[in-house]
């Protein structure tokens, strides 16, 4: 049984300016061979944009990119001819596939403030397919609301994984069980939690857990918003 926090001062940093980047794992001009992805997951980055920048029209192929805004606007646009504008609590999921072109920009004078998700997927080269869905507060109020999964009906991704949201009030706990061969990776946005009544996550902390039959979390913050991630 193993649980391996992952520290925010620990993930790779990069301030370019416009963009303010944080990688859980290697990402980019980031490198670290002890942290390149848990399982299927391969990337966590949480990004600060500045008003008017962003990320300018460029390819991905062959996988499930999943992004999650926690404050401000992000723009998107792909060859696929799709526009949107996503606010808190909207989540955008894109199927790159065999290819597409996408942009993520700022359109506003606010930071945009956002978890940018890549999920290795199980079948390559299909064809790219862009969603988006709201969850509003309530939805993930003291529960765990599901975001993605390989399930047709609930915002697909092309992995046998499922993606939660939640935010928990002060004194409030979540279990979550674990099947048998799974693990579990729980991204922090906010607050502070611990994990069996014995580890403790702080905003920005993310953690791996292993050959445990379940979790449970419990808050010590009005607010701790934060992502699960059950990976085959």
């Amino acid at each position: 049984m193993s649980i391996i926090v992952r520290k925010s001062n620990e993930r790779g940093h990069l301030n370019h300016g416009w963009l303010n980047t944080y990688h859980t794992f290697s990402f980019g001009e980031y490198y670290d061979l002890k942290h390149m992805g848990y399982r299927t997951l391969r990337v966590i980055n949480e990004d600060i944009v500045q008003g008017g920048y962003g990320f300018d029209m460029h390819p991905h192929k062959n996988m499930e990119i999943i992004t999650y805004v926690i404050d401000g606007c992000l723009k998107h646009e792909d060859n696929m001819g799709n526009h949107a504008e996503i606010g808190p609590g909207n989540v955008q999921i894109m199927s790159a596939g065999s290819g597409v072109l996408h942009s993520e920009t700022n359109p506003t004078r606010k930071n945009v403030h956002l978890i940018q998700i890549w999920i290795i997927p199980n079948i390559l080269n299909i064809k790219p397919r862009h969603e988006e869905a709201k969850f509003d507060r309530s939805q993930k109020l003291n529960k765990l609301c599901l975001i993605a999964s390989h399930d047709e009906n609930n915002y697909r991704i092309n992995q046998d994984a499922k993606v939660f949201a939640s935010i928990l009030e002060k004194g409030n706990k979540i279990k979550y069980n674990i099947q048998k061969g799974r693990g579990l990776w729980i991204q922090l946005i906010s607050g502070s939690v611990t994990l069996n009544d014995e580890i403790k996550l702080e905003k920005g902390d993310g953690a791996s857990i292993e050959a445990m039959n379940n979790v449970v979390i419990e808050s010590h913050d009005d607010n701790s918003e934060f992502l699960l991630f059950d990976l085959a």
